[in-house]
Parts: C-alpha cells; sequence; structure tokens
C-alpha cells in the first residue's frame, strides 16, 4: 500500500484526467463492451468475479489466430492474457484515478504499425494524421456495422494500453541501476576462473541399496503440500541433447573468421593467371564482402556509442576511417568491424516548449488561442529564457502542449528523419547550450540544444557462435541410439549406461507452453495430452532452438489431490540423491585432494575453462550455480570440500582466475541495464497483479 500510496502522489502531478465525454468525442462515442446480448454462453472464465463471456472470447481468438498467423492454442493464450491483464488492471485504475486522456490515446494509436501505415490515415505531407483515423472510425460505425464491432475490441485494447503506459510510467520512475551496480553485473558475465574437478555422480551409487518408506515420502509430501496438489496433470521424465558449440567449434569460427580478413590468391582456369581475392580488411565493395560471406547481412543504420556493443563501444567509436577492429565475442558471434562512415553530430538532444494554436498539425483539443497569439506567447516565453536559462524546465512543465512537458520539455536523442525540418536545421546548425525561437507545423517551438555526439557507419563481418556439422552429427546419433535403447529397455537403465542426466517433470497442466529446461514446446505437452496416450510411451522430439530431447510419459493424472503414489517415483528419485549425497561425503570425508578423491572411486580429473557466474555451467556436467559460487570464492590453487551438486559431488580446484579490466566509465552500461529494468518492469508487475486475482480458467472445456 506504501508503493500505491507514493504513485498516487505522482499522479496528481503526471495524470490528466478526461471526461468519458470527451473521450469518447476523440475516438468514436462509444466506449463499452457491448450489451448483454454478447454473451451466449457461459463464462470461458472469471477474474475476481468478473466474467470473460465466451462469445467475445471466441471473436478475439479468431482475429489474433487470422491477424498475426498464430495456432489457435497460441492465440487462445495471447487473449486469454490480455483478458485477465486488463481485469487486474482495472482495479488499479480505479484506485489510482488514471485515466486516458487524447494524447495518452493518441500516443498509442501513433505507435501502432498497423494504423499509423495505413494509407487512408497519412495526409497529404506524408505523416500519420491522427485526425483522419478518428473520422474513420465515425465514418464506419455509421456505415459498417460489422467493421465497427471489430474496431471496438480494438478499441478496448487501446484504451487499456493508454492507462497502462501511465502506470507503468509513473513506476518506472523509481527503476535505477548505479555504475556500481554495472560494475557488478560486469564481472559477473566477464571474470573467468579454469578449475579441475572430480564428479562422484549420483548414478554410479545403485538405487537397491538404499529401501525409501512410505512415511519419508509422506513427511516430503506433508512439507511441500501446494507442489503436490494439482489439477488434471502428466508426469514426465526426460534426457535432452542439446546442440551446443565445443570448444574446438568456437576455435574454429574465430580462425574462420579471421581468415576473412586476409586476401587470398586463386588460379583462374580461363585466363591461366593467378587472382588476387581481396579480403574483409583490403575490399574496395565491403556490402558485397559482407553479403557474400557474413551470416549478417550489410547494415546500413548508423548508430551512436550508446548502441555499440557495451564491452567494446569505446573501441569501435573512435576508430577512424576504414579501420577495423575484431575478431571480438559479440552474444552469440565473433565479428570483425569496419569503420565506413562518420555523421559529425548526427544524433542531437534537445528540449522544447511548443506553443500550438487553431492551425497547428494535432493540436491538443483544449488549444483554441489564434495563431498570432501562440506567436505572442511564445515570444513572451522565449525572452524570459534568455533572461533567465534556469527557467526552461518550468516553464515547459508550465506552457509547453507537447507531450514531453512533464519531462521539462526534454525529447530526447534523435536523428534528422526523426524530426520536422525547421526543427533539425536549427538544432544541427546551432551549438550546445544554445536558445531559439522556430516555427513548424506543429507550432512554435522554444529550443535548446542539449548535446550532440556523432553517429557512426560500421560495416561487421560476422559469424554465428554454432556447433559444427561433426558435433550436431554426434547429437543426434547420441539421441537416435538412446531412444532406441530406451524402447528396447529401461529408461532409467539406459540412461544410466551413458550416464545422461534424466529429468522428471511432476504436474503439467494441459494449457502450459514451457518445459522446466524446455522453453516452447508445446508439440511435447500436446502429445502427453492426447487421450491415446499411455503410460511408458517414449518418443523423440527436435528442439526448436536445436538438439533433441527423449521424453517418456510416467504417469497420467485426472484432477485431484495426489497420493503418495502419485509422486512416490519423484520424491524417491530425490531423497535417493540426498542418501547418495549423504554416502558419498562419509565415505570420503577424511580425502584432501582430487588426485585422492578420483583414485578411491575410479574417477577422472575433468578440465574445465572459462567458467562465469552468469552462466553457471561447468562443461561435463551442465548447469551447476551452487558449485560455480563455491569455485568463485576459492583462490587459486586452492581445493575445495566436497560439495553437493546437482549431478553428483564434486571436488575442485581452481587453476587460474581472470579478472577481466575494468571499463574506464560504466555509466554506459549503467544506463543499457536500467532500460532493460524498465523494460521488463511491467512483466513482473503483471505477474505479481495476477498472482494475487482470484481466476477460474475453464478455456480447456472449449479448447
Amino acid at each position: 500500500m506504501a508503493i500505491l500510496g507514493k504513485i498516487r502522489e505522482k499522479s496528481i502531478f503526471l495524470i490528466i484526467v478526461i471526461g468519458l465525454a470527451l473521450f469518447a468525442f476523440v475516438i468514436s462515442g462509444a466506449l463499452g463492451t457491448g450489451n448483454s446480448d454478447d454473451i451466449l454462453n457461459k463464462p470461458i472464465g472469471s477474474v475476481d468475479g468478473k466474467e470473460i463471456p465466451l462469445e467475445n472470447f471466441r471473436f478475439m481468438v479468431e482475429q489474433t489466430e487470422r491477424n498475426f498467423g498464430l495456432t489457435t492454442m497460441q492465440a487462445v493464450d495471447n487473449v486469454w492474457k490480455q483478458y485477465v491483464r486488463n481485469f487486474v488492471f482495472e482495479n488499479q485504475f480505479e484506485a489510482l484515478g488514471i485515466d486516458a486522456g487524447r494524447d495518452q490515446i493518441e500516443q498509442v494509436v501513433s505507435s501502432t504499425e498497423s494504423i499509423i501505415n495505413d494509407e487512408r490515415f497519412t495526409n497529404e505531407a506524408g505523416f500519420f494524421d491522427f485526425g483522419l483515423f478518428t473520422d474513420f472510425i465515425v465514418q464506419i460505425k455509421n456505415t459498417n456495422p460489422q467493421a465497427y464491432e471489430s474496431w471496438k475490441q480494438q478499441e478496448l485494447s487501446i484504451i487499456s494500453s493508454a492507462k497502462e503506459n501511465i502506470y507503468f510510467d509513473l513506476i518506472k520512475s523509481s527503476i535505477a541501476v548505479t555504475p556500481k551496480d554495472a560494475e557488478i553485473y560486469y564481472h559477473l558475465e566477464n571474470d573467468n576462473i579454469d578449475v579441475e574437478y572430480v564428479k562422484y555422480p549420483y548414478s554410479k551409487i545403485p538405487d537397491t541399496i538404499f529401501k525409501i518408506s512410505d512415511q519419508e515420502i509422506k513427511n516430503h509430501i506433508n512439507k511441500n503440500k501446494d507442489k503436490y496438489t494439482t489439477d488434471e496433470s502428466r508426469s514426465i521424465e526426460y534426457v535432452s541433447f542439446f546442440e551446443n558449440a565445443t570448444e574446438d567449434d568456437v576455435q574454429d569460427i574465430r580462425e574462420s573468421i579471421t581468415n576473412l580478413t586476409k586476401d587470398k590468391y586463386e588460379y583462374n582456369d580461363v585466363s591461366k593467371l593467378t587472382d588476387t581475392v581481396l579480403g574483409f580488411y583490403n575490399t574496395k565493395n565491403i556490402r558485397e564482402f559482407i553479403d557474400r560471406y557474413s551470416d549478417e547481412e550489410f547494415d546500413s543504420i548508423y548508430l551512436t556509442k550508446g548502441k555499440l556493443p557495451s564491452e567494446y563501444a569505446e573501441i569501435l567509436f573512435n576508430l577512424k576511417t576504414e579501420e577495423s577492429f575484431g575478431p571480438y565475442k559479440d552474444i552469440n558471434s565473433f565479428k570483425i568491424s569496419k569503420l565506413i562512415d562518420r555523421k559529425k553530430n548526427g544524433s542531437i538532444r534537445a528540449s522544447h516548449i511548443l506553443i500550438s494554436h487553431n492551425e497547428s498539425n494535432r493540436k491538443p483539443p483544449n488549444v483554441e488561442r489564434t495563431k498570432s497569439e501562440a506567436k505572442k506567447l511564445a515570444n513572451n516565453l522565449y525572452r524570459q529564457i534568455l533572461k533567465k536559462n534556469s527557467k526552461f524546465e518550468t516553464l515547459a512543465e508550465e506552457f509547453s502542449d507537447g507531450p514531453s512537458k512533464s519531462l521539462g520539455g526534454d525529447l530526447g536523442f534523435f536523428t534528422e528523419k526523426q524530426i520536422e525540418p525547421a526543427f533539425y536545421d536549427f538544432a544541427s546548425k546551432n551549438r550546445i547550450g544554445k536558445i531559439g525561437l522556430v516555427e513548424t507545423s506543429f507550432g512554435f517551438h522554444i529550443i535548446k540544444v542539449v548535446d550532440k555526439e556523432d553517429l557512426v557507419l560500421l560495416a561487421s563481418l560476422t559469424k554465428k557462435i554454432v556447433p559444427s556439422e561433426t558435433t550436431s552429427n554426434e547429437v543426434f546419433k547420441n539421441a537416435t541410439q538412446f531412444e532406441m535403447n530406451s524402447l528396447n529397455g529401461d529408461f532409467q537403465s539406459a540412461a544410466l549406461e551413458k550416464d545422461y542426466n534424466v529429468r522428471f517433470i511432476s504436474n503439467i497442466n494441459r494449457l502450459d507452453e514451457n518445459l522446466p529446461g524446455l522453453p516452447s514446446q508445446r508439440r511435447i505437452i500436446q502429445w502427453v495430452f492426447d487421450d491415446s496416450r499411455i503410460v511408458g510411451e517414449i518418443k523423440r522430439f527436435d528442439l526448436s532452438f536445436g538438439g533433441y530431447v527423449v521424453v517418456k510419459i510416467n504417469e497420467i493424472k485426472d484432477k485431484g489431490v495426489l497420493d503418495i503414489d502419485d509422486v512416490r517415483k519423484e520424491i524417491t528419485y530425490e531423497i535417493l540423491n540426498k542418501k547418495k549425497a549423504e554416502l558419498i561425503i562419509n565415505d570420503n570425508s577424511n580425502l584432501l585432494s582430487l588426485e585422492e578423491f578420483a583414485a578411491k572411486n575410479e574417477l577422472e580429473v575433468i578440465t574445465a575453462n572459462a567458467i562465469n557466474q552468469k552462466s553457471a555451467t561447468i562443461v561435463g556436467s551442465g548447469e551447476e550455480p551452487y558449485i560455480v559460487g563455491k569455485a568463485f570464492g576459492l583462490d587459486e590453487f586452492k581445493t575445495s570440500k566436497l560439495l553437493i551438486g546437482n549431478s553428483g559431488i564434486f571436488m575442485l580446484k581452481v587453476t587460474k582466475k581472470t579478472i577481466a579490466e575494468d571499463l574506464s566509465d560504466y555509466s554506459q552500461l549503467a544506463s543499457k541495464l536500467q532500460s532493460e529494468e524498465r523494460e521488463n518492469l511491467p512483466s513482473l508487475i503483471i505477474s505479481a497483479l495476477e498472482n494475487t486475482a482470484e481466476i477460474q480458467d475453464n478455456r480447456s472445456i472449449y479448447y
């Protein structure tokens, strides 16, 4: 409630509440969701007692399928989420007094590509015209009832989006990432260690040496009651075979992109001469070269420093023309970049105070002043600011008719094509700090030039870090062989034979889209919920992101409370691993070196290099965040105690620690992370609100 109180305080200053009559004038005059005739059947669900009508839901599903090319289930999921989202937010809007005015509505409409790209709403100057759009809505209301009904559904979404923008803007303003935060993040991602380790896998110990009692299982259930109360569900176990580039693959890719920089000499069978094929460094046609040899096409967009890869932004931005840098790693690719061109001060940041009049393009509805009155007011404000520059932001908040007034008139950075010619002409020709008065089709602007940045055009030769054909073939062979062995024998035994990690998933719901460890695998869920499926069936699936997974159906459950037999296998596996961990540690607690641990248990000392805390993955063992965290806590050449991991007991020694060189300035990275945090905030808020709502879901009845 304290947070809501703060938001309420801010809303006094940031939110313009406009009556429904004005809103109706702006859009269409009809804001209702429809009448009782729209509800022809029992609801498909409800949120906090408010019903979602079936017919409206079906209509939106059909529209979503057709407009976005989605499957039925994808459309059902999208529409359901939107309904739930709208309903849970409505309580927040009412509590905070949030309503959408013309400015907020126009902002949403003007950012909807399907609308702004429609030629029917483009004026003679070639720009989207909100007035033409609203005229069109009024027209179809009178001439095309079917199209108008479709629009009313879209209208609801626009209204909701406008309110949400206000709501999120209020909260986002409290999110800040400091340079110190950025420094910590940077080192989590870039510091790395090399280790030697010995892993005693749990699978090495036979399950049969332990007896797990029903009471132990019951105790586990009692401690985790929420986990074992479920609706209709399925349980599976699976072994995954991911296609990841090996260290050899990475090295080969680095070498291949490096070789492309060099000139080659090839014998020409026609001319009988040796031709010189120019490499990346010397080519005369950079676009053609990149389009031919790079995994990404030539990009002709000029970029600011902030848009470059953060780790190498300083180097890339300060390259001289035709100078190259690389290879360097950018996400999942190697790149070599050459500076092609630089636009001096091509990106400009400015603030403005907009004084509109009754002839202005896209004027606010409450502006009635004449052009001469607007000019007089603009000149008066201009003179005040020239006398005292510090008054600019205050006067912008009080007098500006532009949407940036709440930001003191700050427009942020823009380029030539993003702003009116007269506005850009002034900003580009004048120094930072210069203040001037300019007229455009929107009215009179008092402009302050705040900052300028160069824009650079980079030609980047790119090679994605992907598994080689040899690696992919090996993964396919292993997955296929495991599937055949499982079909001909026991799934667990087949996995144990190859030391594969078997994962169990319980309580899979019919409408789930993702599986733990396997995102976006709706096909698997559809398969396990097919009425013809039986317990024990095994099937291999291709993974959309590369690789394969072999799945076995363990349990098919109807709706109800789970009993001990429903979860016996899953819980037994967890308890077994705990007991195995205790046994391994007790038997080896006196050992102090990797060599002793390995020799006693007939294990190998394994080397793993370049481990970082961000991914927390150990080559040969998969994800082991606890083990990686402990490793980073060790000094070089120090050996750990026995550590309990996900797949076994570890003992490790750090052989090398590499601390990444500090950046000269973390402010850019902090800005990037802050943007990402603010970008992710809406989903977190939505999740929190939905978790506290009472939601009844009847979708499985109809889909």
